[in-house]
């Protein structure tokens, strides 16, 4: 019975020691910046010996000379540096840090297996704390990440994003970085709004009364209150030769703005060096304007930025810490593409001349705006060390996310797959507006037709409303929308989703955006394209053109068009006017065309060119059907020219083969210039000009031309199918 209470006794105090055991946290900074925000969390775990026990690693810029040595300014605030790594490859360009992050990976794993931190803490979006999120990862020791869910512009976006991913836990700035986190499927209860820390230092010693002396000790005894400038400019290391430009027409503004300058060397990402040698050929150092320096303490960089006329660069102090004081700030270039900020940042995002930054400074220079507390209130300390005392380091240490619920799949079966999904497509005519959903096979499962509006309100309207129907009918029909294509009159740019130029016959739409609004708002992928080419398009996935890599198809009806299909792909041409086949000039002194000019296929060919020529032969009185006088008939038409020529008209023969001949020889130069293996006729004369254009091509081609076979199409409704075929084509990524 002793030896049984002696064993529950030892037992309570294991417990009772395991309990008390102190949380072994590494805090590990790579540079200056990083420091400023880690440091006030190093000095509250500092300050709880009786529950913290702080490891504190530097690495990375820190040791270097060229960027201030700042391992000092860590020494001088009196923490014990548990190691030092050596981890920067010199260099300063794309090769030199991913040297630098594979050096690091390999000088680590000794030092976190000497040290054994229980967590260990690791700041932003640098190539430096990458390494360090990866071999803590893999050593299965738990992360916390700091300013995780943030958005930038750059590379740093992607390496941020990453150490989230890697980390086990989250302390963030703001609630839309709580909310990126949460979209990434990181666990909620892992995160933790706290602010951000270096908040709490800058709110509580920005307004120190020695502000003056710390002023003129880096800027001389001349200098004012709010009449300097801090400017602080990083190179973007995926486009580094433009933000060294941006650097180049920066220092030039500031020279011709002629203000006291305090200007700071840039960090050590790939691309600095350059901007350093354009501030030395520039003359800064030596300037009496600008004091360049490569470190200044945090506290007294507080001081600077708080009391400076404008600060000016694309540092991250500028949209975050700045606000805090209501200094005005101009941000230059991508870097901050995406961050919150307040309404003290004035954004230069394309800084591409000394003018526009020069107003930039003129706008901002002496202004004061209200204090901002976007990014923190000065509680983040607090927040941070009550967090890590809620970690419970017997919990599993494989991280798990929180992904949204996935609805399992109905079926299996290729077919039914292949039947339900389906693509939305429109097809804005002169005439007529339609909508129809279109499945993969090609067979239009409910189409809806309405009169096309005259103008573009009415236009939109009604196609909006349409979509929306057919959004609706096609949940009935166990239908899944992968998107929805467009075919158009006139010339598209697909690229946007514009069109640029509008025939005739549909007015009011011209340069406009048919993508946004109907992406908007039905929620799915939208595709636009000519006429023209979705007929092209049709033939190519259903009609005629399966399977042969060129071809040509060519529309006959209200007008003339086509697309062309080279090796499988669609042409669109430069200015996306490919394809115009309509508008080839087969005689210099023929009839005028729609487009202004004369002699086109168009004026020649087209139904609408056939019905003027019915109506000057009706009105001259040589226009007889079956006998009979259609002075007192119905409308005339091209439908009453060919009936006429069919009962033996003269007249009416020679027109038609005037048109014929010009559609061939149209097509004869197609057959010249791209070599096409087939031409497809389309549309309401297709049937008529298949046999004529075959007789011109072989009377008027090359000899290696003539055999090129001419088809008419069988697909009824081609625009439609073409619409179809773009989303059914994209979306399952195959190449048109």
């Amino acid at each position: 019975m002793q030896r049984s209470r002696d064993r529950m006794e030892r037992k309570n105090m294991d417990e009772q020691n395991e309990c008390q055991r102190k949380l072994r946290v590494c805090v590990a900074t790579c540079n200056r910046a990083d420091y400023s925000k880690l440091a006030p969390i190093m000095c509250g775990i500092k300050s709880h010996p009786d529950e913290f026990e702080l490891e504190v690693v530097v690495l990375g810029s820190h040791l270097i000379d060229d960027y201030g040595s700042t391992i000092r300014m860590i020494e001088q605030d009196d923490f014990d540096i548990s190691s030092k790594l050596h981890t920067i490859v010199r260099g300063e360009d794309e090769a030199a840090m991913v040297e630098s992050v594979g050096l690091a990976l390999v000088k680590l794993p000794d030092v976190l297996q000497r040290l054994r931190p229980d967590i260990l803490v690791v700041h932003g979006d640098r190539f430096d704390a990458l390494a360090l999120a990866t071999a803590a990862a893999l050593m299965n020791i738990r992360i916390l990440h700091l300013e995780g869910g943030e958005v930038s512009g750059t590379i740093d976006d992607s390496i941020r994003h990453a150490i989230s991913k890697l980390a086990h836990y989250h302390a963030c700035c703001t609630r839309t970085a709580e909310q990126h986190l949460i979209a990434m499927c990181e666990d909620h209860s892992r995160i933790l709004l706290a602010g951000c820390p270096s908040y709490d230092k800058l709110l509580s010693t920005s307004r120190r009364e020695d502000y003056m002396d710390v002023i003129k000790s880096w800027l001389g005894d001349n200098v004012q209150d709010h009449d300097y400038i801090v400017a602080l400019q990083h190179p973007v290391t995926t486009d580094i030769q433009h933000s060294i430009k941006i650097y180049g027409l920066m220092l030039d503004a500031l020279i011709s703005f002629n203000k006291k300058t305090l200007i700071l060397f840039p960090n050590i990402d790939a691309g600095s060096k350059g901007m350093v040698r354009v501030m030395r050929k520039k003359g800064i150092e030596k300037h009496p304007n600008f004091r360049a320096v490569k470190h200044i303490p945090f506290e007294q960089f507080i001081q600077l930025v708080c009391h400076a006329g404008c600060m000016i660069g694309n540092s991250s102090c500028g949209v975050r810490e700045a606000g805090a004081f209501g200094t005005p700030v101009i941000n230059l270039g991508s870097r901050q593409t995406g961050r919150e900020t307040g309404e003290n940042v004035l954004h230069v995002r394309d800084a591409d001349s000394q003018n526009k930054i020069y107003h930039a400074l003129e706008l901002q220079f002496g202004k004061r705006y209200p204090c901002s507390k976007v990014y923190g209130d000065g509680n983040s300390v607090s927040r941070i060390l009550k967090f890590l005392r809620t970690i419970n380091l017997d919990e599993p240490l494989q991280k798990t996310f929180c992904f949204p619920p996935v609805k399992e799949s109905i079926s299996q079966d290729i077919d039914h797959i292949l039947e339900t999904q389906t693509a939305l497509a429109v097809d804005l005519g002169g005439t007529n507006l339609r909508v129809a959903i279109v499945c993969q096979k090609g067979k239009i499962l409910k189409k809806y037709v309405q009169p096309n509006p005259k103008t573009f309100q009415a236009r939109m309207k009604l196609l909006l409303k349409l979509c929306a129907d057919a959004t609706r009918d096609a949940v009935g029909l166990n239908c899944r929308l992968l998107g929805v294509g467009v075919s158009t009159g006139g010339r598209v740019n697909p690229q946007e989703g514009v069109v640029l130029h509008s025939t005739k016959l549909i007015q009011e739409w011209s340069s406009v955006d048919l993508r946004t609004p109907i992406s908007d708002a039905l929620h799915l992928p939208v595709w636009v394209d000519n006429d023209g080419n979705c007929a092209a398009l049709a033939e190519k996935k259903f009609g005629q053109g399966k399977g042969v890599e060129n071809f040509v198809t060519v529309i006959t009806g209200t007008g003339i068009g086509g697309g062309i299909i080279h090796q499988n792909e669609l042409v669109h041409g430069s200015t996306f006017c490919a394809a115009e086949l309509g508008h080839i000039v087969v005689s210099l002194d023929g009839p005028e065309c729609s487009c202004g000019s004369r002699g086109c296929v168009e004026a020649f060919a087209s139904s609408m060119a056939l019905q003027r020529e019915a109506k000057r032969l009706h009105d001259e009185e040589q226009l007889k059907v079956e006998g009979r006088d259609l002075k007192l008939a119905e409308p005339i038409t091209a439908l009453h020219l060919f009936s006429a020529a069919k009962q033996g008209n003269s007249k009416a023969e020679a027109v038609l083969n005037k048109a014929s001949t010009a559609l061939g020889m149209g097509i004869v130069n197609i057959l010249h210039m791209m070599n096409p293996s087939m031409v497809i006729l389309s549309g309401i004369l297709a049937s008529y000009y298949q046999a004529p254009v075959q007789n011109i091509i072989l009377e008027k081609a090359l000899v290696s031309a003539q055999n090129i076979k001419v088809v008419v199409s069988h697909l009824e409704e081609p625009a439609l199918l073409g619409a179809a075929s773009m989303v059914l084509d994209y979306a399952t990524r195959r190449i048109y």
